[in-house]
């Protein structure tokens, strides 16, 4: 009996430090799990802020060109400069009349605006 208590008090004893050695791995690897949580968390920042700011240069490419093209157009073409006159600073020739047609918005907006004043 003495050699039947010894043999089940080993064996338990095995599996106390068998459950230990389980608890300090998952504790360990808990700890390393947290050590690389942050930094992916601001990876994943980073990655968000690159991706808005690279929208954002997209839009203003896309926007100089627009300039860009419209001052070649300006400096080139005297069609083009004589159209944007005429309609910008309400230009005409004699004996001209003009007749503009504008949107619903277009009015509404020219509404707020004198309202403003």
């Amino acid at each position: 009996m003495d050699q039947s208590y010894g043999d089940f008090r080993a064996r338990r004893e095995a599996t106390v430090w068998q459950r230990w050695n389980r608890v300090l791995l998952i504790l360990l690897w808990l700890v390393i799990v947290s050590m690389f949580v942050p930094p992916y968390k601001k990876l994943k920042i980073g990655h968000a802020e690159i991706d808005n700011l690279q929208a954002q240069r997209d839009e203003q490419q896309v926007l100089l060109s627009r300039q860009t093209r419209e001052v070649n157009l300006l400096k080139t073409d005297p069609a083009y400069l004589e159209t944007i006159a005429r309609d910008r600073l309400d230009l005409m020739k004699e004996g001209e009349t003009i007749f503009r047609v504008e949107s619903a918005a277009a009015q509404a907006d020219k509404r707020k605006d004198s309202a403003r004043r």
